[in-house]
């Protein structure tokens, strides 16, 4: 097949004239410029690879919809070498985005083209430098001695209140923020087996932060981390008969899941205001505050 500049540019010259189109979109233009394209016969390569003139109409496999391969996992119509597939849907959710995978399990054979032409080479560095960064602040937290920082108040100061909600506050805006910045700084095009492990270690390290700075309860602060692995896991199952199976599956996790996620913030609010109320943390004014001995054993 070889496309016909002639075409093209009468089909151009007609745009510009404003053709009547029925639907004001590219298929009522189309339908329109090829009124008769229905009775056309469909279009088989020729055995012996010899020059068909006409007009010809393609199989349906030479554009495909990817939404017919996430209803049934699998594509019911043959798509050949020189198919066209199409990813319809929101902006943000496309197969060449790294978190779009598995979401879109069509995710890991667009990036297996992107490997054998283009590739990576261009993010590997941003990748390097954000894994030594992320595993140097695991370090450092594992290193450094949580404690609370030191408020100073008096036990009539009316604003102590203000003062542990607002640090409520700022310690969920930072469990958050460990959740959600990885997503803004990671390559958004590199290879999902590279962006989600990324993105694993740098809100692992930024939840040891807020771990360590506001001496929260691990296990309950990493629960959505290993809620996320585990609907990463669900969606990725390989062996799903179909989309609607696999969808009942996702939304039956996410059920089972609930709770133990209202758990673990009910368990981190409960953490936070017992390291708020501790004096040994919160020395007031005028007072000699505790021995070291005595915070440890606290």
């Amino acid at each position: 097949m070889q496309p016909s500049m002639v075409v093209f540019k009468d089909m151009v010259h007609e745009l510009q004239n404003g053709r009547e189109n029925p639907d004001g979109a590219d298929q009522g233009f189309i339908a329109s410029y090829f009124p008769e394209l229905l009775d056309k016969p469909l279009f088989h390569p020729p055995p012996n690879d010899t020059k068909l003139d006409g007009t010809y109409r393609l199989p349906l496999g030479y554009q495909m919809d990817a939404s017919y391969y996430y209803l049934k996992l699998r594509w019911s119509i043959p798509c050949g070498p020189n198919s066209v597939i199409t990813f319809p849907g929101a902006p943000w959710l496309k197969p060449w985005y790294w978190w779009a995978w598995p979401v879109l399990p069509l995710g890991l054979q667009w990036h297996e083209k992107r490997l054998q032409t283009i590739g990576y080479g261009t993010d590997m560095a941003v990748i390097l430098i954000q894994s030594a960064i992320y595993l140097g602040i695991i370090v450092m937290t594992r290193l450094a001695k949580p404690s609370l920082s030191k408020l100073c108040y008096r036990r009539s100061d009316k604003s102590i209140t203000l003062v542990q909600n607002i640090l409520k506050l700022v310690a969920l805006w930072s469990i958050l923020a460990a959740y959600v910045t990885p997503f803004f700084i990671i390559p958004p095009t590199i290879h999902p087996m590279l962006g989600w492990p990324l993105y694993f270690l740098g809100a692992l390290a930024l939840c040891l932060v807020a771990i360590n700075a506001f001496l929260l309860p691990m296990l309950p602060v990493l629960m959505p981390w290993f809620g996320i692995i585990g609907v990463l896991i669900v969606m990725a199952f390989p062996w799903y008969p179909d989309g609607v199976v696999r969808a009942l599956c996702v939304f039956g996790y996410a059920f089972c899941a609930a709770p133990f996620l209202w758990t673990s913030i009910t368990r981190i609010m409960a953490g936070l205001q017992v390291s708020l109320e501790r004096e040994g943390f919160m020395p007031r004014l005028g007072e000699s505050s505790p021995p070291s001995w005595f915070n440890k054993l606290y």
